[in-house]
């Protein structure tokens, strides 16, 4: 099974993991992300990745583990409040994930999160990919201003570009 997937990760060329994500997409999703930003003291990352080394792949490595691995090489839980959220999309394995920093974690639950992925795949295997994720991003959008709400001081600590990474 992992070698199989290893192979599937070495053979998809990255322009056609990502060719649902062309930078217009890419640009709807940098809005919201800002839009959603000035309605609470998250802040929110978005990270969008074609295949996975096939060694890391070979030696286990799960679509959860790499969203950890990017949480912390993004830098997502510096921030002030411990309020980060990433969103990762593995292209290759079709799976999403979504890691929460320490602060929100202790508010809402895996589970809520983890809904809202299930979501986005089920929006991507309609084809609908700015629908789904911009959906999955007023999703959090709602669970951030509740617990997070904006206040007077409200700095932008994290880039709203999603991240390609090569």
């Amino acid at each position: 099974m992992q070698l199989k997937r290893a192979l599937k990760h070495l053979c998809t060329p990255d322009f056609v993991a990502l060719k649902a994500f062309p930078a217009a997409t890419l640009d709807r999703i940098e809005q919201a992300i800002g839009c959603s930003e000035r309605t609470h003291r998250g802040e929110l990352r978005f990270a969008l990745e074609a295949g996975m080394e096939p060694v890391d792949v070979l030696r286990g490595m799960t679509p959860r583990d790499r969203a950890l691995q990017l949480f912390a090489a993004l830098r997502v839980w510096d921030t002030e409040e411990n309020s980060g959220v990433l969103v990762y999309l593995q292209l290759v394995d079709r799976r999403i994930e979504i890691v929460a920093d320490r602060g929100i974690a202790r508010l809402v639950a895996q589970a809520q999160w983890d809904a809202i992925c299930r979501r986005m795949e089920a929006a991507f295997r309609g084809g609908d990919f700015v629908g789904g994720t911009l959906a999955a991003v007023g999703e959090i959008t709602q669970l951030l201003a509740q617990h997070f709400p904006a206040g007077d001081a409200n700095p932008d600590e994290l880039p709203d570009r999603p991240a390609i990474i090569a």
